[in-house]
């Protein structure tokens, strides 16, 4: 691992990442407000559109419900015992009600309606909260095809029905379409901070694949995930999966797309004339980032990557066009999936496209637009026929193999980027990589 980086410029590095982010009581400042602001704003216009009128959530302490755990204040990092949400829409008078059954109130924005000096029971109080509203749904989270919509286990599903008066049980229903567009949606304020995380990602692979990081013939693929996670770690933030950095070379054929990610030599030394990749994201203010670039380490010859190189990475952003331009509201993923596939195979590509929807999680809810291993398409159970809905974003994740004569075999171009998908049409959050990192950076790359 390099180790030349004066202290001066190390401190000048770590300054410039440190003012953009936000220490731990201004992040759960803006956490609130950014929650407030979906409870007061968008819960409403969701369970219009899904034609819920009362939602009901329900988790215990350290078996979160994936969408509870979306609703918590920033003080909170679990639920506190049996903790039970209500969500009562009322459209006449165009309110919403946000309640908890439990003995705190869940921050400033939801608050405590169980008093268990009036009422032990915690169950006969959220019945007596639903008779009071007389709702004509009730949703609740479970769901086949999304797992990010399936969070209430089968006790609390239990106990909740056998309290629940009969007249009130034809009135159950999944919450599936209205879990995942509160996971999937974002707002505009979200979107300002999804650009500043991306920002960030972005910033951390251009100083990991860079002589700042690397030596080549010493430093190792390893050392080099090992620095981008210290690098999180030390900015204060957090990474929801563990880096990856993989080789392609001229003296070894392609091997399999799971190679890159699971299975490969954990400790290979990078050497001149490689084609890096790196597989990377981050958490910050509840969004989360999943990006894949690609550098290439100069010979002593070189000023520049081969053109071989450079054309074959611009065979991978033609297969992201294919597939954004396919990105219409109301296509499943399916959908998408199959016209960017055959348009980009008729323009001589070889791509495979496995995108999905990235927000809250990093693998989140959403329509899925293929599968690594599922090219043809997804089946019903894993969200087949969830539409695209506007306001949201995806890990645009592809690849495309490229025949490169020059080093007589094939190599994977793999790319991963945040889009924003609204109704003016797609767009990157933070634009995407259009040239190869160089290790070392030549002068026109010094600005990058």
């Amino acid at each position: 691992m390099k180790q030349t980086i004066s202290f001066l410029v190390f401190f000048i590095v770590m300054a410039v990442s440190a003012q953009q982010i936000l220490p731990e009581n201004e992040r759960a400042r803006v956490i609130d407000e950014i929650l407030a602001d979906r409870f007061d704003n968008l819960l409403p216009r969701l369970m219009d559109t899904t034609d819920i009128d009362m939602w009901v959530v329900i988790s215990r302490e350290y078996n979160e419900d994936p969408v509870l755990r979306t609703m918590l204040p920033a003080t909170w990092l679990n639920a506190r015992r049996r903790t039970i949400l209500l969500f009562y829409r009322d459209k006449a008078n165009n309110s919403i009600e946000k309640l908890a059954v439990a003995r705190y109130n869940v921050g400033d924005n939801i608050k405590s309606a169980w008093n268990k000096e009036e009422e032990p029971d915690q169950w006969k109080r959220l019945i007596q909260l639903i008779e009071e509203r007389n709702p004509k749904k009730i949703g609740l989270n479970y769901s086949k095809d999304h797992n990010i919509a399936d969070g209430l286990d089968k006790t609390d599903h239990d106990e909740f029905m056998a309290y629940l008066p009969k007249k009130y049980r034809s009135r159950v229903s999944s919450a599936e379409q209205l879990a995942v567009r509160w996971i999937e949606t974002r707002t505009p304020r979200e979107m300002v901070a999804y650009n500043q995380l991306v920002d960030i990602t972005h910033d951390i692979i251009a100083e990991a694949f860079s002589e700042k990081v690397i030596t080549p013939g010493i430093t190792t693929t390893s050392e080099v995930e090992w620095w981008m996670r210290q690098k999180v770690t030390d900015l204060g933030l957090e990474t929801w999966f563990h880096p990856t950095v993989d080789i392609q070379r001229g003296s070894e054929e392609l091997v399999g797309h799971l190679y890159s990610f699971s299975g490969r030599p954990s400790d290979m030394v990078i050497l001149p004339g490689d084609l890096l990749h790196c597989d990377f994201g981050i958490t910050y203010l509840r969004l989360n980032t999943d990006c894949q670039e690609l550098a290439y380490v100069l010979k002593p010859t070189e000023k520049t990557a081969p053109k071989f190189l450079i054309d074959a990475f611009r065979d991978g952003n033609r297969v992201q066009d294919f597939l954004t331009k396919n990105m219409v509201e109301g296509r499943t993923g399916n959908e998408i999936l199959a016209k960017a596939l055959e348009e980009a195979k008729a323009a001589g590509l070889r791509p495979a496209i496995y995108t999905h929807p990235l927000g809250l999680y990093g693998h989140s809810a959403g329509t899925t637009i293929g599968m690594w291993d599922a090219q043809d398409g997804v089946m019903k159970d894993d969200g087949e026929n969830y539409p695209l809905n506007p306001n949201t974003v995806y890990a645009i994740e592809l690849n495309t193999t490229v025949n490169i004569p020059e080093w007589k075999r094939d190599v994977r171009i793999m790319f991963e980027e945040a889009g924003f998908f609204s109704e003016e049409g797609f767009r990157y959050v933070n634009g995407r990589q259009t040239e190869l990192l160089l290790i070392p950076r030549q002068k026109d790359q010094l600005g990058n």
